[in-house]
Formats: structure tokens, sequence, C-alpha cells
């Protein structure tokens, strides 16, 4: 069993952005140089996500609209707020998108189903944030 382990590092402009990964994730596949195994994808920052969908600028604005009705950016809404924070909304938005991915390596590549991207999503940005890359396989 081999392990290959990268970060990534990501700085966001804005504040709630989504970014699509997938090519760098596949890079980091191809450098592994594992031909079979499994690739998690980790947000290492409790106000960013990593999820899997569809690569469609519309899905993208949907998602944001959909998760400032669920998570208002309101700051007075909500109790973490009181700790001098501004980002409560943030955190619900990553438990609501996700933490991480795995997704299967066969013959040396991603195995996804049709569609099927890799994003990192940012709810709290213009801040330093890694995301962990840890493949295992032969």
């Amino acid at each position: 069993m081999k392990f290959y382990t990268e970060y990534l590092v990501f700085n966001t402009k804005n504040k709630v952005e989504f970014i699509n990964i997938t090519d760098k994730i596949e890079q980091i596949v191809k450098k592994s140089g594992i031909k079979e195994g499994l690739c998690l994808v980790n947000a290492m920052h409790i106000t960013s996500s990593v999820f899997i969908n569809d690569e469609e600028e519309g899905l993208k604005q949907d998602f944001k609209e959909w998760l400032e009705k669920l998570a208002p950016t309101d700051v007075s809404k909500y109790r973490h707020n009181l700790t001098g924070e501004d980002n409560a909304h943030a955190h619900l938005k990553r438990t609501i998108m996700g933490r991480e991915v795995v997704v299967a390596i066969t013959n040396g590549r991603l195995d996804f189903g049709p569609w099927e991207q890799i994003f990192y999503g940012e709810f709290d940005g213009q801040r330093t944030k890694r995301v962990l890359v840890k493949i295992i396989g032969e």
C-alpha cells in the first residue's frame, strides 16, 4: 500500500466562492503514481467545504442563493457572533455543503460518474485556507 499527501492553498478574492479543483486533484493523483485506490479531498477549515457536483454557472449561483436562504449572512441572527465573530453563517453553510469527498481511483484516474466535478466552497474567504489531498492505494 502506498500513501501520498499534498496540500492546496486558497485565498479567495471574495467571501463566498466555488472553485472547480478537479484538474488540480487529477494532477495530484497522476503525481502520486497510484493506479488503484482512494483519493480523499478535505477542507481543513470550518468555514470552507469540498463537494462534488456539476460544473455549471447557473447551478453555482443557485447554491449561493439557496445557502443564503438557509443561513443568511446577517450577523445579528446568530449566538456565535456574540463571541466577536461575524461568520456563523459560514459555519452553517460548510456543514450543509460538507467537509470532504472520497473518490475512487481506477487505472490512475479519478473514477467519476457523468458530470461529476470536485469543488472547493468558500464561505468566509479573503484569508489563507488549506485543503488536504490524501491518496492511498497501489
